[in-house]
């Protein structure tokens, strides 16, 4: 009985570690880039900082499951775009994201830590996220909030929230440098649920009701256009409300893997 609980034992043991069950910690810097209203036309003209730190477990040499906290800085400009439309509407903005996701990753190949054949493989990976953002633009000389002033005409107290969600999904690559460490090159991309991280997603609102409910700051940056006529008149297209908007990370980071369930030494006495 003693020997067959000892086989079971040894058994679940060695598979355990073939599975390379086990948590990694780590960090990554690197770039963020916004995608929206202010960004038609997929340009990637101003980079942010970011950064973050991530933990992973490993349920298999395939499968993974990785929660990270991240930072990124973000922005885009109309003065930068080829579009006649977004050159006129003269509309920018920048803001700092605070971001938190859950994903599920896919290993195309078996990766196994320390290992001289099986130590590379690219992934694939899908989540969720939660993030804070807080969009602004200078004004004569300062950098002013813009949800606060309700540009679009939202009532006080309808402001679109500054904690939203999305979808994540992505691509990265991972390499072994020995058993504890290993280096992630990783693109991962956030389908926001919310059109107003650039502050703008719908139409024009009554310059005269906005200048009453938030004052003459909000009207001056609801239409900040530069043609002689100001093109913001009520119902007018400001923003695409069809299309949420999406930011991006990329970065490299270093992990630190602490190891899976190591198997107690066979012994040959009997």
């Amino acid at each position: 009985m003693k020997k067959l609980l000892f086989t079971l034992t040894l058994t679940i043991c060695v598979f355990l570690a073939n599975a390379q069950q086990g948590w990694e910690l780590g960090g990554w810097i690197g770039a963020s880039h916004y995608f929206g209203d202010l960004n038609t036309e997929f340009r990637v003209d101003k980079p942010g900082l970011a950064a973050g730190v991530v933990a992973r477990y490993n349920f298999n040499t395939r499968i993974c499951l990785k929660m990270s906290a991240n930072y990124g800085q973000v922005a885009a400009d109309d003065a930068n775009s080829k579009n006649t439309f977004e050159l006129e509407r003269n509309l920018n903005f920048q803001s700092r994201i605070f971001d938190g996701a859950m994903q599920f990753e896919f290993n195309f190949l078996p990766y196994v830590h320390g290992s001289k054949d099986e130590n590379f493989t690219p992934y694939l990976f899908a989540g969720f996220n939660v993030f804070n953002f807080n969009p602004q633009t200078e004004y004569n000389g300062e950098m002013v909030d813009l949800r606060p002033l309700g540009t679009e005409g939202q009532f006080r107290g309808e402001e679109y929230y500054s904690t939203q969600g999305g979808l994540v999904y992505g691509f990265g690559l991972k390499y072994d440098i020995n058993y504890e460490w290993s280096i992630n090159v990783e693109f991962s991309a956030r389908r926001l649920f919310t059109d107003y991280l650039d502050d703008v997603s719908g139409v024009y609102t009554d310059t005269g009701d906005l200048e009453a409910l938030r004052g003459e700051v909000a009207v001056a940056l609801a239409d900040r256009s530069i043609t002689e006529v100001k093109i913001g008149q009520e119902g007018r297209q400001r923003g695409n409300s069809k299309a949420n908007d999406s930011y991006v990370f990329f970065g490299a980071g270093i992990v630190y893997y602490f190891g899976s369930l190591r198997c107690p030494t066979v012994s040959s006495k009997r």
